[in-house]
């Protein structure tokens, strides 16, 4: 599964490296702020041999669009989650044409358009009022 991610360039981590049975291998991790201005959330991704050299290319605070796999594993009864990009593109600040900002998509998928904003509750609506399916999406 390939998801893609956008969003301004906010740091890129040391780089790690290390010997394996098959041989050295590196890796780098570097951190994603989502564009949304109203919830912004910052994503670590990694980027594994010749992408993680792909990574000295980009200033913080370049607007990145990252393509990405995610992977759990388990260890000693705790999971492990990692999103290894591994396709990592400098985006235009324009947004035209793209999906919306910090949206997921799966890759070579358009994102699908956002529906209607909903009406905000009323001021002083009791807050045990109930709502249909359709207006009560929550913002995380």
């Amino acid at each position: 599964m390939a998801l893609e991610l956008i969003g301004k360039l906010v740091k890129v981590l040391p780089e790690v490296t290390g010997q394996g049975k098959n041989g050295p291998w590196n890796k780098q991790e570097f951190v994603i702020e989502t564009l949304d201005s109203q919830y912004p959330k910052k994503v670590c991704l990694t980027a594994w041999g010749e992408k993680a050299s792909d990574l000295k290319q980009f200033a913080d605070g370049d607007t990145l669009k990252a393509t990405f796999s995610a992977e759990s594993r388990e260890y000693n009864d705790r999971w492990y989650t990692e999103l290894r990009a591994f396709r990592i593109e400098l985006t235009e600040g324009d947004g035209a044409g793209a999906p919306a900002p910090g949206y997921a998509a799966p890759a070579g998928r358009p994102a699908q358009a956002s529906r209607p904003a909903q009406p905000s509750q009323p001021a002083g609506m009791p807050f045990n009022t109930t709502f249909d399916d359709e207006s009560n999406d929550l913002p995380f």
